[in-house]
């Protein structure tokens, strides 16, 4: 009986101790979104594509690197299938995350792939820690559209009409 009830007793430390791990990986997370998101917008440094990038209502920074699988197999697909959704409201600006660490260190990059969907004026709106559905982009281009203009939103687009890869 003792025996049982040190299994148990430890069985509930242990699950504690899991539950209390995921629960602080999620706050810091979730502290790291927030401050992007707060933060005030502004001029980025020099992107490679930004100069043609002005005329779109929503940009993305796309950051990954060169070793990163997920980013070129999973988000590369889930992107272009967004721009061909939203065509010229959006523009996909790709960051090479090592070679940027004053981007990463701005936007928080905790691992590649992370997307950074941006408004006109810069303003940091939505920030994705890893892969990124395209109907997930699509929420969140379509949310920053409507608060520019709700007239010119194409609704979003089924899911079925874009198969996960």
């Amino acid at each position: 009986m003792l025996d049982s009830l040190l299994r148990v007793g430890v069985l509930a430390l242990v699950s504690l101790a899991l539950w209390l791990i995921i629960w602080s990986g999620r706050r810091f997370v979730e502290s790291r979104r927030r401050a992007v998101l707060s933060g005030a917008p502004g001029d980025l440094p020099s992107v490679p594509g930004r100069e043609d990038a002005s005329s779109a209502p929503v940009q993305i920074l796309n950051f990954s690197s060169p070793d990163c699988s997920q980013c070129f197999r999973l988000q590369e697909p889930a992107l272009r299938r967004l721009l061909e959704a939203r065509q010229d409201a959006v523009t996909v600006l790709h960051v090479d995350a090592p070679s940027t660490p004053e981007l990463t260190r701005r936007y928080q990059v905790l691992t590649v792939p992370t997307t950074v969907v941006l408004d006109a004026t810069g303003q940091a709106r939505a920030v994705n820690f890893g892969f990124a559905s395209t109907e997930r982009l699509l929420e969140q281009v379509d949310a920053v559209l409507a608060e520019g203009d709700p007239e010119d939103v194409t609704p979003l687009v089924e899911p079925a009409a874009f198969p996960s890869p």
